[in-house]
């Protein structure tokens, strides 16, 4: 077993970070791999540009808790904020971070509400980020970067993305969040074994609940609070 290694802090430890490296964009994935795997505290245990394969590795480490950095550029159906929540969902014990480039406080926000224990901004220097890395691995909150100097307006965009959120009942965003996929009330309804007259009870609720008159509306009021991701289609 490697011997153990002190930090100023008072820390010490004996094996490495292991950390899963989810980047949508290759030179930018292979430059932080490159980064993280060349600092002896780090160990990087996969690396990958989809939310799918981030899940599928997840399932095949052995590690009990790993940093899981997330690019919030990855995007599609499965983008950043989906797999956020369900790596909190599936793996609760791992280390959720959301990494981007001169993050917006909103973006900052929206990534914490849904699940993430900090926030990386990539414009800054590298010890820093390293640092970052192993402090949230050490369970601290860590919001590192041009971000960190609006640490007020960031909870206040949690706050408002809370307050959306505990006006709809979870089986409202469960219909929501079918209904951003672009199905129909039929569809909801068949997918969740109710009736169709349910699912449109649901939506006028969901409607009523969130100032809006429209599906669309609804979806695109959640998906700004982070509670639903919109289908590119609709």
């Amino acid at each position: 077993m490697p011997a153990s290694t002190g930090h100023e802090d008072g820390r010490a430890t004996s094996d490495p970070v292991g950390v899963v490296l989810v980047e949508p964009f290759p030179v930018v994935r292979a430059g932080l791999r490159r980064t993280i795997a060349d600092d002896p505290r780090f160990e990087v245990l996969a690396e990958t540009g989809s939310a799918e394969a981030a899940l599928a590795a997840l399932e095949h480490t052995s590690r009990v808790r790993a940093v899981i950095l997330v690019g919030t550029g990855l995007g599609g159906d499965h983008d950043a904020f989906w797999l956020i929540r369900a790596v909190r969902e599936r793996f609760p014990h791992h280390v959720l971070i959301g990494v981007g480039a001169h993050a917006a406080p909103d973006l900052v926000s929206r990534t914490l509400f849904v699940g993430a224990d900090g926030f990386l901004d990539q414009d800054m220097e590298v010890e820093r980020f390293l640092d970052g890395i192993d402090r949230a691995a050490h369970e601290d909150v860590v919001i590192a970067g041009p971000a960190a100097s609006a640490v007020g307006e960031i909870a206040d965009g949690i706050e408002r993305r809370r307050h959306v959120g505990v006006r709809l009942t979870s089986r409202e965003l469960e219909v929501l969040a079918i209904a951003a996929e672009g199905s129909t009330a039929r569809e909801i309804a068949s997918r969740l074994g109710v009736r169709e007259r349910t699912i449109t009870t649901h939506l006028a609720r969901i409607y009523g609940k969130l100032g809006v008159g429209s599906r669309l509306a609804a979806i695109r009021a959640a998906s700004r609070a982070g509670l639903v991701s919109i289908n590119r289609g609709d």
